[in-house]
């Protein structure tokens, strides 16, 4: 297994268990124990991970917010297969709004080369990716939250308010059936409120380690979204609320 690929495994592993020992993840990745805490001092020093007594932990705590890097390597599959699909939804000569984060960026690697349509996004990074596939990119403005990589503030929201989109692919830190979608900072919540208004179509795209958890500020209820688009499949207590707002349920995707 390639350095690489074994350090996002340990990541995906901590994150899923709360707690790895080294033993524990030697076992699981197959190699000796030296190697497993040279790779979690890495880990460690690009905030991926925190070291324990004899192991590691997740990187935060309930209520602190993740930072982009750490978000791109978790369930990376899972969000590969969302972005394959979420693509489906684009059509000719729409204009097609990208919202910041991991999983949003598996759908920018996934657009098709040969599908004409303008691209706006508040995050230089996906910018900089559908530049790849589409000569005709826009970005808001805005100041740069160098957590999740986004553009916020109020030059952001001025774009937002004077322009229209066909569709939007929205992200989201918390799916919670009794409260909606949430996230933990009000500058992204506002942006993402203002996305949600101004787009005629709604595709919501998370992995499934989003459901049922809970966030700072809430952005939008399930009524605000027209699809959504995940790699689980979905208990009767987190559909529920999805059907009776009437989204469509994309689910179960595999990579």
């Amino acid at each position: 297994m390639l350095p690489a690929m074994r350090k996002r495994e340990i990541v995906e592993l901590v994150s899923k268990r709360g707690e790895c020992s080294v033993a524990e993840l030697a076992e699981e990745m197959n190699c000796s124990k030296a190697t497993i805490r040279r790779d979690l001092t890495n880990l460690e020093e690009r905030q991926l991970i925190e070291r324990s007594h004899g192991g590691a932990v997740p990187a935060t705590t309930v209520g602190e917010e993740q930072t982009y890097g750490q978000k791109e390597v978790q369930n990376l599959n899972g969000k590969m297969a969302i972005g394959e699909r979420a693509v489906e939804e684009i059509t000719e000569n729409q204009v097609v709004f990208f919202d910041s984060g991991s999983t949003t960026m598996q759908v920018a690697k996934n657009v098709p080369r040969e599908r004409s349509f303008l691209a706006v996004t508040n995050s230089p990074v996906l910018a900089l990716e559908l530049g790849k596939r589409n000569d005709d990119v826009k970005l808001t403005g805005g100041s740069l939250r160098h957590e999740t990589r986004a553009l916020t503030g109020p030059s952001a929201e001025r774009f937002m308010e004077r322009t229209n989109f066909d569709l939007l692919f929205l992200g989201t830190n918390a799916i919670e059936p009794s409260e909606g979608l949430m996230t933990p900072n009000e500058d992204e919540a506002r942006l993402k409120s203002l996305m949600i208004e101004n787009s005629e179509r709604v595709v919501l795209v998370s992995d499934g380690s989003k459901l049922g958890k809970q966030s700072f500020v809430k952005f939008a209820d399930f009524e605000d979204i027209d699809v959504f688009i995940t790699d689980t499949t979905l208990s009767n207590d987190q559909r529920e609320p999805l059907e009776t707002a009437d989204v469509e349920i994309v689910e179960g995707i595999e990579q």
